[in-house]
C-alpha cells in the first residue's frame, strides 16, 4: 500500500467533510460558513474549532469581511490543502481495493 497511514488532522469527521465540501468548489472559490455550517451539520463552535486545526496546518484559509453591513466569514482550500485531501483520498482508495 502507497499510503500506510491517513492524514490525521483529515481522518476525523467533520474534517473530512469540510475538506470533501471545500475539494467540490472551483480553486480559489469561497464557501460562506454558514453554507459549510449546514453541508457539515456542525455548530458554530464545533465548526470554528475544526477550521481553526485546518488554518493552522495550511490546508484552508478563511476569509472575514463584510457583506454590505453583515459580517462575513468564507473558507477556501489552499493549494497544500488540495494535496493533502488528494492524498487521503489516495489512501483511502488504496485502503478500499485492498
Amino acid at each position: 500500500m502507497k499510503n500506510t497511514q491517513p492524514d490525521r488532522l483529515i481522518h476525523q469527521p467533520i474534517r473530512t467533510r469540510i475538506m470533501a465540501a471545500l475539494a467540490s468548489l472551483a480553486r480559489g472559490s469561497l464557501l460562506e460558513f454558514r453554507d459549510l455550517k449546514t453541508l457539515t451539520e456542525a455548530t458554530d463552535g464545533n465548526l470554528g474549532a475544526h477550521l481553526t486545526a485546518l488554518e493552522t496546518a495550511g490546508y484552508v484559509r478563511i476569509s472575514k469581511d463584510f457583506h454590505g453591513k453583515r459580517p462575513r466569514t468564507r473558507v477556501g482550500m489552499t493549494e497544500e490543502g488540495h494535496a493533502a485531501f488528494d492524498a487521503y483520498r489516495s489512501y483511502l482508495r488504496t485502503l478500499l481495493d485492498a
